[in-house]
């Protein structure tokens, strides 16, 4: 897509001695929505905050705008917040609990917007409760008077308050009910026609595979598969996305028959479901050893050679727009083929 809004470069976290994001490459471009998936651990929410230098990276360039977020001065830093926007995985944790809602979605307007009356600022924060599906008398309650899914839909108002050109949502479906998920989908939709882009960490691959253009597939820090929507669900490369896309549950053939139709909007009865924190390949996921070489995910991998042991696999083009980490990945133009070593 053209209009590119973020560039991530060899960005790197390290915690201690452990590499818990490294050398991640990818462009977001202006109303796009790119889904970010993997087990849990991988580093999608370290990768998040990174970005948003709410984590210090080791090395690596974010541009926003052309402005690398990560050596710019704190001034000119504080200067882009009003574009980039986080709503967290855990809604009550990033309420103030001292604040009334009203409050709380209106601080963002108090700090980028202080020419507005109170009036206005009122009126703004009671349509955007409305938005996300919350009525606007609400605003004079606390967090803890509301459900976690409720408190996840004010954090959402919070974040978009300010009409964000980048919004990054971590898990911000998965304390929701079906029928509220949808509301936020067609939400993320709409923002998407209005130029927004959009960075979702999720592990619900039924909403990803509705709401996203492009999907990420992280495994131990890296970027290990890149794709267009479709083609990575219909054609996965990477044995590590096949097998995250394996362990998804999916309904007997009696029970989807059974299922009621899906509003209009929201995502189909697939079947589909969060993926378990675990996939069907041997072993469990380990911190990354700096000092070892190879591929990471070799240990648990079908298809490894003895290549694997000894060089990283790059990320290459496999189709266009198509990337992938894996050094079987051009052997044939159906991965699927693959008979296990």
């Amino acid at each position: 897509m053209n209009n590119t809004l973020l560039r991530v470069r060899d960005l790197r976290v390290d915690f201690g001695a452990h590499a818990v994001v490294r050398g991640v490459n990818f462009d977001l471009s202006a109303g796009e929505t790119v889904g970010l998936v993997g087990e849990s651990g991988s580093g999608k929410s370290t990768l998040a905050r990174a970005i948003l230098r709410l984590l210090q990276a080791a090395q690596g360039s974010v541009e926003f705008l052309g402005l690398d977020l990560l050596k710019c001065p704190p001034a000119a830093l504080r200067a882009q917040r009003r574009g980039l926007q986080i709503v967290f995985q855990d809604p009550l944790a990033s309420l103030d609990p001292r604040m009334t809602v009203g409050e709380t979605i209106a601080e963002p307007l108090k700090v980028f917007e202080p020419g507005l009356s109170a009036g206005a600022r009122r009126q703004k924060v009671g349509d955007m409760l409305q938005r996300v599906g919350l009525s606007s008398e609400m605003s004079g309650r606390y967090p803890h008077e509301f459900s976690g899914g409720q408190c996840q839909r004010i954090g959402i108002a919070r974040a978009m308050i300010l009409s964000p050109k980048l919004l990054i949502c971590d898990e911000i479906v998965s304390s929701l009910d079906v029928s509220i998920q949808g509301q936020i989908v067609n939400l993320l939709l709409d923002l998407q026609d209005a130029g927004m882009a959009v960075l979702f960490i999720s592990h619900n691959l039924a909403v990803v595979r509705h709401l996203c253009h492009r999907v990420l597939v992280m495994y131990l820090g890296k970027l290990v598969e890149i794709a267009p929507c479709d083609a990575l669900f219909a054609s996965p490369v990477h044995p590590y996305t096949r097998a995250l896309l394996a362990a998804v549950p999916h309904m007997p053939h009696a029970a989807v028959a059974a299922a009621p139709a899906a509003a209009p909007g929201e995502p189909a009865a697939s079947g589909e479901v969060d993926a378990p924190g675990d996939v069907d390949a041997p072993g469990e996921v380990a911190a990354l050893d700096l000092t070892a070489s190879g591929c990471a995910f070799r240990a648990r991998c079908l298809y490894a050679l003895p290549v694997c042991e000894t060089r990283d696999p790059p990320l290459l083009e496999v189709a266009p727009g198509h990337w992938a980490a894996c050094h079987r990945s051009h052997e044939t133009l159906n991965p699927l083929s693959w008979e296990p070593v």
